[in-house]
């Protein structure tokens, strides 16, 4: 029976290195080299999916095509390799315990010791081994940092998929910077850890705010026990969208195709490079965005949405945060268009409405989404129809 290919990319040291932008670039390289590609994103939370999460709480929830609630990193895979994923492809530990104990319910482990392993294990491994036949590499991203108490189980069934597929071990950890040195020792650390765990990297991706110095790349070959060609530097860059490019200068595809005895090739990102030397146009358009969540990550699919209409418009889009609930008209005066987006509860919902009628008044080009546009009809029965209208989610008297 042939084998399945994976690449799984773990992270260390401390969450929010960009896992996630570093999986789908290597997505969309690999893709470009002529293979069939898709990602699975772990979460290790107990919650089912992310749709009862507060934007606080995890940042944007990214809703799929069948109707799926899951993290934003998805929103990163479909962007990056313009293709749609379903909701089998977020597996969390909610659900993960909730299928094994439904299975022990109705007894279909006949009378077993129902344990993490093997049971809890065989339903992970089984679940990436479905979406793998489909494939002919799966990327698994696994949340979190390792050594977290809530991922012990994802990684130890990881490490028993080693055994039984070809896998690809990517670890990405961060690399601080005291003085002038790139300090390699958190990255030691987290290795050790990784390794206690009985999984070994293949390739350490290194995140650092400027590109890994030669010093720092031996060091780490040496002490994370790598090639030295398998060290790779994952800097700041202008745009996350340029990382796959860079990826590609460093070789990643290279290595992870020799690891799984895949055709050589070189991926074709001509088409991704005329797209990045687009995303800096010297025009620029102030956007508002009128909501009450915090910035960035929350509404990180409007900024995206935005980012790529500018670059196919050759423009560069501003965002300007305004607070739904401490609107001043003088903050909505110099916007050249303006956005109101969803949410729920009803803070923030009067600052809204003021800002939609605003929009609506100075004929300032405007976009509601979900609660944003229900506002919105809400503020014309108010202003043209003179009728005490709401929305009954906040006032079920609403006449």
């Amino acid at each position: 029976m042939p084998q399945n290919n994976f690449v799984v990319i773990t992270g260390g040291v401390m969450s929010g290195l960009g896992k996630g932008i570093l999986s789908a670039s290597i997505g969309r390289i690999l893709k470009s080299c002529g293979l069939k590609v898709s990602l699975v994103k772990i979460d290790p939370y107990l919650n089912i999916d992310a749709g009862t999460m507060s934007p606080f709480e995890h940042g944007e929830v990214f809703v799929l095509d069948d109707g799926g609630e899951v993290d934003l990193d998805f929103g990163h895979y479909e962007r990056f390799l313009g293709q749609s994923l379903d909701s089998s492809h977020s597996i969390t530990t909610g659900k993960i315990f909730k299928a094994v104990i439904d299975k022990e319910r109705k007894g279909d482990y006949l009378g077993k010791t129902v344990q993490i392993v093997p049971h809890v294990t065989e339903e992970i491994k089984n679940r990436l081994k479905k979406i793998a036949k489909e494939t002919d590499v799966l990327m698994v991203e696994v949340g979190g940092t390792v050594g977290d108490i809530e991922g012990g189980h994802f990684i130890e069934a990881l490490r028993q998929l080693k055994k039984e597929e070809k896998v690809v071990n990517i670890h990405l950890t961060h690399l601080p910077i005291s003085g002038i040195d790139q300090k390699t020792k958190p990255t030691q650390h987290s290795v050790v850890i990784l390794r206690g765990m009985g999984i070994l990297p293949d390739i350490m991706v290194g995140r650092c705010e400027t590109p890994l110095t030669e010093k720092t790349r031996t060091k780490i070959s040496l002490r994370c026990d790598v090639p030295l060609n398998a060290v790779i530097s994952d800097p700041t860059l202008k745009s996350t969208y340029e990382l796959p490019l860079h990826l590609a200068k460093e070789g990643i595809h290279t290595i992870i195709q020799d690891l799984l005895n895949l055709p050589k090739k070189e991926p074709d990102l001509s088409e991704w490079e005329n797209f990045t030397k687009k995303l800096h146009a010297k025009k620029e358009l102030k956007i508002g965005i009128v909501g009450k969540y915090s910035k960035g990550d929350t509404y990180l699919s409007i900024i995206e949405a935005l980012t790529h209409a500018g670059t196919n418009l050759n423009v560069s889009p501003k965002i300007v945060w305004i607070d739904s609930e401490h609107v001043n008209e003088k903050d909505l005066e110099n916007l050249d268009a303006m956005i109101t987006p969803g949410g729920f509860g009803n803070r923030g919902t009067e600052g809204k409405i003021d800002a939609i009628k605003f929009a609506r008044k100075k004929k300032l080009p405007w976009l509601g989404l979900c609660l944003g546009f229900q506002l919105a009809v809400v503020e014309f029965a108010r202003t043209e129809l003179g009728l005490q209208a709401h929305s009954t989610e906040f006032h079920p008297k609403t006449k």
